[in-house]
C-alpha cells in the first residue's frame, strides 16, 4: 500500500477532554460518545442514505462518509467523532463480498467453512480499503479541530464469526463447530484477520484517527477458556503491532467486548489504554479491578448505559445517567500544580449501539445531562 500523505494542515483540536480521558488524565466534564452515533436513528442520515443508494455506496463514497459522519455533532455537543464505516470492512476486502440489504444485516456471498477456503485467506491489499482512509481525512479536515476522531475495527473474532457464518446469527454454530472441530483452521483466519486489522488501523491512524478501537462484539458468545484462547489472545495480537503515537501524538487504544466482564480482570492486562464495557458490568466494581489508583497504571473505562434506557422519557434519561455517573463515582481530578498527573477516569457511552429506532431528542436530553451531572459530581 503506498502511504497517505501526511497531514500538517489539520487544525488544532479544540476539545480535548475525550483524549485526555482515555489518558487518565482529569477533565472538567466526562466526555460523551455513542457507539453507532451517526446512523438509523437520524432522519438526515436516512436522507443521506437514500441519495447513496445503499449502505455500501454511502460508506465507500468519502463525501457521504464525511456528510453522516458529522451529521450526530451538527445535533449534540458530542466530544468525539467516530468514522462512519462497518466493521466487515477487512473480510470484504479478503473478497467475501459484502452486502448489506435493507432491513437485514450484513451478509457475505461467500463463507469461510473449510480448509481450501481457509487457505485462500490472505491478509488484504490495504488499497482496496483507500475509500476508509480516504473518508478519515476528509472528516479530520471536515471535523477542523471540533472533537477528535477515532478510528475502528471488528475483533479477529468477530471478524471470523461473520466470515464462517456467512451473515449474524442467533446461535453460533457454524463458527464454534470450526473452533471445535477443526481449531487449526480458526486459528489460522484469527492469525491472518489480526495481522489485517493491525494493518488497517494502522493505516486509519496514518490518515488522521486520533484514538482507534476494537469491536469485540461477539467475545462474550464464547465460554471461558475458549474466550481467552480464541479472542482475547488475538486481540492482544492486534494490539502489540498498533502504533503507539503518530506526529508525535499519543493515540489511544480503546478495546470494547460486549459480554465481556466476567473476563475484566484478564482484559486489564491488555496493552491498551481504555476498556469499554457494556450496561452487564458494575462501573464502581471494574474500577476497583482495573481504574488504577492516582498516579499509577490502570485503565480508563468506557460506557455503559442500557441503549433502551433511550425510549423513556427525559426524566427517567436522567436519572439513569445520574445513576451511571455516580456508579463510576468522582473521576480523577488533577492537583493544580501537576495538570497531566493521571488517575481513574470515564468516558460515557452506551454499553452497545444506539438502536435505529431511537427518538433524536432523547439522545440531546442523554449528552446534556452528561455534561451536567459530571460537572456537578465533580463539585461534590
Amino acid at each position: 500500500m503506498t502511504p497517505p500523505a501526511q497531514h500538517d494542515s489539520f487544525a488544532p483540536l479544540q476539545n480535548t477532554s475525550f483524549l485526555r480521558a482515555c489518558m487518565r488524565q482529569a477533565t472538567d466534564h466526562t466526555p460523551v460518545w455513542l457507539m453507532r452515533q451517526a446512523g438509523r436513528y437520524l432522519p438526515e442520515y436516512r436522507a443521506t442514505r437514500a441519495r447513496a443508494g445503499s449502505f455500501m455506496g454511502l460508506a465507500t463514497n468519502t463525501d457521504y462518509a464525511t456528510e453522516v459522519t458529522l451529521q450526530p455533532l451538527e445535533r449534540y455537543p458530542l466530544d468525539a467523532a467516530i468514522l462512519f464505516s462497518d466493521i466487515l470492512t477487512v473480510p470484504d476486502a479478503m473478497g467475501l463480498g459484502l452486502s448489506f440489504a435493507i432491513g437485514e444485516g450484513p451478509r457475505f456471498a461467500r463463507s469461510v467453512r473449510d480448509e481450501a477456503a481457509v487457505n485462500a485467506l490472505a491478509v488484504p491489499d490495504m488499497d482496496k480499503l483507500r475509500y476508509v482512509f480516504d473518508a478519515v481525512t476528509s472528516i479530520r479536515h471536515a471535523l477542523n479541530g471540533r472533537v477528535p476522531l477515532i478510528g475502528f475495527s471488528g475483533s479477529p473474532w468477530t471478524l471470523a464469526c461473520y466470515m464462517v457464518e456467512g451473515a449474524g446469527s442467533d446461535d453460533y454454530r457454524q463458527v464454534k463447530t470450526m473452533m471445535y472441530a477443526r481449531p487449526d483452521l480458526m486459528h489460522r483466519i484469527l492469525a491472518i484477520n489480526a495481522d489485517a486489522v493491525a494493518n488497517y488501523l494502522n493505516a486509519q491512524i496514518e490518515a488522521g484517527a486520533q484514538a482507534v478501537m476494537i469491536f469485540d462484539s461477539w467475545g462474550g458468545v464464547l465460554a471461558d477458556a475458549n474466550f481467552q484462547q480464541f479472542s482475547l489472545a488475538y486481540t492482544a495480537r492486534v494490539l502489540k503491532q498498533l502504533k503507539r503515537e503518530h506526529a508525535g501524538v499519543v493515540i489511544p487504544r480503546i478495546v470494547f467486548t460486549k459480554g465481556g466482564g466476567l473476563w475484566l480482570d484478564e482484559m486489564g492486562q491488555l496493552d491498551c489504554e481504555v476498556l469499554g464495557l457494556d450496561w452487564t458490568v458494575n462501573l464502581a466494581r471494574a474500577r476497583a479491578a482495573v481504574g488504577g489508583m492516582p498516579g499509577g497504571p490502570g485503565k480508563a473505562l468506557q460506557g455503559n448505559i442500557d441503549p433502551n434506557v433511550l425510549f423513556a422519557g427525559p426524566q427517567q434519561i436522567e436519572a439513569e445517567v445520574e445513576r451511571t455517573l455516580r456508579s463510576f463515582g468522582t473521576p480523577h481530578q488533577a492537583p493544580a500544580d501537576d495538570p497531566d498527573r493521571v488517575g481513574p477516569t470515564h468516558i460515557f457511552n452506551l454499553g452497545h449501539g444506539i438502536s435505529q429506532h431511537t427518538p433524536p431528542e432523547s439522545v440531546a436530553t442523554l449528552v446534556d445531562a452528561v455534561h451536567a451531572g459530571s460537572r456537578r459530581l465533580r463539585k461534590t
